[in-house]
């Protein structure tokens, strides 16, 4: 997730500055190429900028490690943080004691942490990583959750011909009960509602 900038000014300590402040990180996270060292020229004619490429080494598994850190300290928890990078995607787990508080009533608490995770990572300076934040595999076993629900809700939306409308879900959740019965010949879904209340609507399909 490097990012190369270049900055000019009347010295190099100047340029790397202004690099340091668009990059947002400190001068031992860059490497620094001075293209131009300046010159005051005489009495100010023919008087030169420094020019300078600064380069971030912040890494986004850097960036995630430091935020958790910081988040679990004011938490007084003690976790691990593992994580795993596959090109544009970086998977983290965490493992620790009580993860039932980082989990929150249905992922929301997981959901909210994973965002902002996302937002430390990704700040404008380089490729957009997505990240998926994890533990004790919450997120598989809620993904089945959620299909065995759909797959029940459609069974008795068939029998009793009547539309179901479930509790407010988060946008990857709801995208679950989707996939799950767009194949489904007797019903359909759609979503109602504003972010963060939307809904997911089950009934049943309309004859043609």
């Amino acid at each position: 997730m490097s990012k190369t900038i270049k900055k000019s000014a009347k010295t190099v300590q100047e340029a790397v500055a202004l690099a340091l402040a668009e990059l947002r990180v400190s001068k031992d996270d860059v490497t620094v190429n001075v293209i131009e060292e300046g010159s005051k020229g005489i009495f100010g004619i023919g008087a030169k900028d420094a020019v300078v490429e600064v380069t971030s080494n912040v890494t986004p598994e850097a960036r995630a490690i430091d935020f958790l850190t910081d988040v679990f300290a004011c938490m007084g928890m003690k976790i691990e943080i593992d994580i795993t990078r596959e090109d544009k995607m970086m998977m983290v787990n965490l493992s620790g004691d009580n993860m039932g508080i980082i989990i929150g009533k249905h992922g929301d608490t997981l959901d909210a942490l994973e965002h902002l995770v996302s937002l430390a990572v990704n700040r404008g300076d380089g490729e957009y990583v997505k990240v998926i934040l994890d533990t004790e595999n919450y997120r598989e076993k809620r993904r089945a959750t959620l299909v065995r629900l759909a797959e029940n809700l459609a069974s008795s939306i068939s029998e009793q011909k009547k539309k179901i409308t479930l509790e407010p879900m988060s946008s990857n959740e709801r995208r679950i009960i989707h996939s799950t019965l767009q194949s489904n010949p007797n019903v359909d879904t759609y979503s109602i509602g504003e972010e963060p209340y939307r809904k997911i609507v089950i009934a049943l399909k309309k004859k043609q």
